[in-house]
């Protein structure tokens, strides 16, 4: 089952290219020897300048410090009690990252659904937070290094294969930089979070 690990070089590309590419690899976690994992199905990409959006807009903070850090770390911070998982591209200083928003789960389904409170598999990981509880993903995950298969990395995957189509919208959630076409997804993908017109 286990692909191949993401390298360090993957991440250090422009954000939008990575947040594209990320679309159909395995976001896996391990923690306390339990695998488990889901093909990522959207994705958003946040700019390292002119985005009013990005955490990173107004300059290094010590809650985002991650985000201005080497390109290939984690960047995870908290929201209403949860938390947000994003891959931090391009390079050092420069505060861009892809926000993970979904993942179609395929491994430790069990476990993500002890988690989660529910065995509804469409719901499980259909959006930022939830794929955080599911996995298993918090504040200790922050720095991170992705390239290095600890206790979360990114892996090549075949789940989705290489003929599916990736939709480009408008960012979800967002109250600044609401036109910029930066959430890529799989088309059609019933794994995916948002209005079902933008699956």
């Amino acid at each position: 089952m286990a692909g191949t690990v993401l390298s360090r070089e993957f991440y250090s590309r422009n954000v939008q290219t990575v947040a594209r590419q990320l679309i159909g690899m395995l976001l896996v976690t391990r923690l306390q020897g339990k695998r488990v994992s889901g093909v990522i199905v959207e994705t958003e990409a946040y700019l390292s300048a002119r985005d009013p959006a990005s955490h990173g807009f107004l300059g290094a903070t010590k809650k985002n410090a991650s985000m201005f850090g080497p390109a290939g770390i984690a960047y995870v911070y908290p929201i209403h009690a949860k938390f947000c998982f994003n891959v931090v591209t391009e390079m050092e200083g420069s505060p861009s990252a892809v926000l993970i928003r979904a993942i179609q789960p395929v491994e430790g389904i069990d476990a993500m659904s002890i988690r989660r409170r529910t065995s509804d598999i469409l719901n499980l990981a259909s959006g930022p937070s939830r794929l955080c509880q599911a996995l298993g993903i918090d504040r200790d995950c922050d720095g991170v290094k992705l390239y290095a298969r600890r206790k979360i990395w990114l892996e090549t995957s075949s789940m989705i294969g290489t003929g599916f189509s990736i939709r480009t919208t408008p960012r979800i959630g967002v109250t600044s930089a609401k036109t910029k076409l930066l959430r890529f997804v799989a088309a059609g993908s019933p794994f995916a979070s948002g209005p079902k017109r933008w699956r």
